[in-house]
């Protein structure tokens, strides 16, 4: 088969397609054959040299996919070859075909795309995951999403919104606060003009932020913990602003505010699993009866990989970059 390839760390350039082995189906897994796959940020760390992938992952980059069951190996019921399923990976989807845990597959909703479908296991269970199971947002209350016109913030502010929670969020530009404000944010900050801080106070009444999902990390982490309010949690899931910041411990007793770090990549497949599971009966629904969609920036084919991480770097994109097999 062809996949992408990372010859050395260094730039977009250094993606290539090439032909390598087919993967074959172990113990409780199937072989997908690949119509779509979502570009993320940390493909974007790996091919950097910043991200290996865990030990047993494939080398190539590409966290979720979207396409047919191929193959399957022994322990897999509930799948058929030629079902159309997408998938959440620890790496290989930037290939016409990967193996995946079938704990991993969630079927294609009938109001999605195959190849939009490749848009949604990544950014669905991240904010899943952090939102709803780690910080326990409940209707009624705020989140501050930063990155909102990202592929984690548009899915967070429909999900958000979906659930009865109200939104505010940061992005950089007219045309993306624009868009997020028609996803459903209730406040769209301007992080280049504006400062988020004040804004959620006046938006919440003084009270602030109940939960925070934040990609920046250290350059945002002060503004983040005065942003919150009384009980509020902070949720990092992204260094884009650095890895090192200073946290008033002060402020946090005084708020019983809550600050968690999380991951998804390197989870145990039987985590990963339960994650899938969750978004399967809690956010399936929700897509199907067409209350949230993935956001498709662009579609690109598979050896356009170096621009589509060009792109990704540019940071002019709104939603998900895909890649087709």
């Amino acid at each position: 088969m062809r996949a992408i390839v990372i010859s050395e760390p260094g730039g977009p350039d250094v993606l290539q397609l090439a032909e390598v082995p087919d993967p074959v189906a172990g113990p409780g897994e199937a072989v997908v054959e690949v119509a779509g796959v979502g570009v993320n940020r940390a493909d974007v760390l790996q091919r950097q040299g910043y991200y290996a992938p865990p030990p047993g992952a494939p080398p190539y980059p590409g966290l979720e996919c979207s396409g047919r069951v191929a193959e399957l190996g022994p322990g897999t019921d509930g799948w058929t070859v030629g079902d159309e399923a997408c998938a959440l990976l620890s790496g290989g989807g930037y290939a016409e075909r990967v193996a995946v845990p079938v704990g991993q597959l969630l079927p294609v909703p009938g109001t999605v795309t195959l190849t939009d479908a490749a848009g949604l296991p990544e950014v669905t269970c991240t904010v899943y995951s952090n939102v709803f199971q780690q910080a326990a947002l409940r209707a009624g209350e705020t989140l501050l999403v930063h990155g909102g016109a990202s592929g984690i913030g548009t899915m967070a502010i429909q999900l958000a919104h979906a659930r009865g929670a109200r939104v505010a969020c940061t992005a950089g530009s007219p045309a993306k606060l624009r868009r997020c404000r028609e996803l459903g944010a209730d406040l769209a900050i301007s992080y280049a003009d504006d400062d988020f801080v004040e804004a959620v106070r006046g938006f919440t009444g003084g009270k602030g932020a109940d939960v925070i999902l934040d990609i920046m990390g250290a350059v945002y982490l002060p503004r983040n913990v005065a942003a919150l309010a009384t009980g509020g949690r902070l949720v990092v899931i992204g260094m884009q602003g650095g890895n090192r910041g200073e946290l008033d411990l002060g402020l946090l007793l005084r708020k019983r505010a809550t600050v968690h770090a999380s991951s998804l990549r390197a989870r145990p497949a039987g985590e990963k699993a339960a994650i899938v599971a969750a978004v399967g009966e809690q956010v399936w629904p929700l897509i199907s009866a067409g209350r949230v969609a993935p956001v498709i920036d662009r579609v690109l084919p598979l050896a356009e990989a170096p621009e589509a991480h060009r792109l990704m770097e540019a940071g002019a994109h709104v939603g998900k970059i895909l890649l087709t097999a």
